[in-house]
């Protein structure tokens, strides 16, 4: 991972909150089943859609060989979104995904032009850090860049969504 700073290093297990996941609850299509693509034994991710009102696949498979539900709704690791987008470009399938809007200016990016929509939360989204036993490390902040809300073929009113 090229990016560093005080808080994201090399781990890639940053976590989505119950609070994050409630904000883009109106734009989720309820008759779906969710894809957790990205599985962990820390993230509680699916466990906080199903409390949602969500049907969620959520299992120890490989992301770039399964094909698993109709939307993938997801905190990918951030450092191999290259090749993620790849995939998700090759799946053609719905998604909604949490990714840095710094981002969007990556030529990886391209294939999906035209294509994408977002949603811009509030405020900077901050992430669940945990050890390996799965408790969570307390942090100030944990996240000194804004993320957004990538989707596609969500079928949102507006490319951009202010929340």
């Amino acid at each position: 991972m090229n990016f560093k700073s005080k808080y994201f290093k090399k781990n890639d297990e940053y976590y989505t909150s119950l609070d994050t996941w409630k904000m883009i609850v109106p734009f989720i299509p309820k008759d779906f089943i969710l894809w957790e693509s990205f599985f962990s034994k820390n993230s509680k991710s699916a466990e906080y859609l199903r409390q949602l009102g969500f049907q969620v696949i959520s299992e120890d498979v490989d992301f770039y060989t399964y094909n698993l539900g109709n939307i993938i709704v997801s905190n990918p690791p951030f450092s191999d979104l290259k090749n993620i987008m790849k995939r998700l470009f090759i799946l053609e399938k719905p998604f909604l995904i949490i990714v840095p809007i710094s981002k969007l200016c990556c030529k990886y990016m391209s294939p999906f032009k035209g294509k994408l929509q977002i949603i811009i939360p509030k405020s900077r989204i901050n992430f669940i850090k945990c050890n390996e036993n799965g408790d969570i490390i307390k942090q100030k902040n944990t996240s000194n860049f804004d993320s957004i809300f990538l989707c596609y073929k969500i079928g949102l009113d507006n490319d951009i969504v202010f929340l």
